[in-house]
């Protein structure tokens, strides 16, 4: 890489540090300031979280269709973080967990980020850096999730959940003014032609396509672990601390996943990571100890650390360079879609059926990716 490409790969990951810092200050309460201040059921968490999702993704795909048109990516990356810190001013003015959702909105849309940015890390790796890239992404934004935790567990019996999201909001800002001053985009020629069409992906990211849909039917929000740990008995103090946990591991071992994977095989990371989840959703029906719970939280930072890099460089490398903000962008929302029923499926399943079937349903659909996985071939 030359030392502007490199420069571009930093300032990225720092924006996305900051932003995870603002972000994770809050995700280890969100779902208890839903349930027990705004008054929320599991039900509505789950549609919340799942609408959330769903618009993360949509988004993605919308941002990365138009980026690869307009030929422009920087101006998606800074008003997605930008959206992001009013949101959280929003969540502190809330009353009812109904003002939440607009608010939920604009966080969720500030995704629109998402596929432009990975498509300007994609474009300025190589197949053999590539995997380390996005992997240094991921670590970034996990090593910024650690730091958010840890301000969360040390401020928010002072400043309680309210003034806690006023403060998150300020790391975003400062993403916003990173990306907006110091990032350069490539100037693309006009008359590049850039038309998508659907045809325009191969057979194999298809497959892989439908293979990740299926996988996120069942890979519900990360509330539902916390909220899991609350109906084991762990008091509201204790419930950040395994979050933490989840994105230490996380942040430690998304290069060493994304090293790996260049080195040898996508498809071993992958296989990796769908096993790590399926065992970690059995073994959260059976476990109740703390040191017990914390080692299914290592295995969710695990899974996390091995799925997020690969698949977006598997995805980089399954699609044609011209499109590669839209092929991202697609996954993106594709998967985003399966989302919104995935939690809302989970909710369900809580609700009227036990608060273990969420777990054993998402274990199964994980197995099935996992078959699928065996068809795809690398590029």
């Amino acid at each position: 890489m030359s030392k502007k490409e490199k420069k571009l790969v930093l300032t990225l990951s720092l924006a996305s540090f900051l932003n995870d810092l603002g972000s994770d200050m809050i995700y280890p309460i969100w779902p208890l300031f839903l349930t027990s201040v705004l008054n929320a059921n599991m039900q509505i968490l789950g549609l919340i979280d799942g609408l959330g999702d769903a618009l993360v993704n949509l988004s993605q795909g919308l941002s990365g269709y138009i980026s690869d048109r307009i030929k422009k990516r920087k101006i998606f990356v800074w008003t997605g973080y930008l959206c992001g810190s009013i949101a959280r001013i929003g969540y502190a003015i809330s009353k009812t967990w109904v003002h939440i959702l607009p608010f939920k909105i604009l966080d969720r849309v500030g995704k629109i980020r998402g596929a432009p940015r990975d498509a300007m890390i994609a474009d300025a790796s190589t197949r053999s850096d590539r995997g380390r890239n996005f992997g240094f992404l991921r670590m970034m934004d996990n090593l910024g999730a650690v730091s958010g935790i840890v301000a969360c567990i040390l401020l928010f019996g002072i400043l309680g959940y309210r003034n806690l999201f006023l403060i998150a909001a300020i790391p975003s800002i400062i993403s916003a003014l990173l990306v907006f001053l110091y990032v350069k985009e490539k100037r693309i020629r006009r008359g590049t032609k850039t038309k998508f069409y659907i045809k325009s992906l191969n057979k194999e990211y298809k497959l892989f396509l439908i293979l990740s849909c299926i996988f996120a039917l069942g890979s519900f929000s990360y509330s539902f672990l916390l909220i899991y740990a609350k109906e084991l008995g762990f008091n509201i103090l204790t419930i950040p601390i395994f979050y933490l946990i989840f994105n230490v591991v996380a942040s430690i071992m998304s290069l060493p996943f994304g090293k790996f994977a260049d080195k040898f095989n996508r498809k071993i990371v992958l296989t990796l990571s769908y096993l790590l989840f399926a065992i970690m959703c059995i073994g959260f029906t059976f476990i109740n100890s703390f040191l017990g719970v914390s080692f299914l939280f290592v295995l969710y930072g695990l899974h996390k650390a091995s799925i997020e890099p690969v698949q977006r460089a598997f995805v980089s490398e399954l699609s044609p360079k011209e499109y590669r903000a839209s092929a991202l962008g697609i996954f993106q929302m594709s998967t985003g879609f399966c989302a919104l029923p995935a939690s809302l499926i989970a909710g369900f399943l809580w609700e009227k059926v036990h608060i273990f079937a969420p777990l054993y349903f998402s274990s199964v659909l994980s197995i099935a990716a996992l078959l699928i996985l065996s068809f795809v071939k690398e590029q």
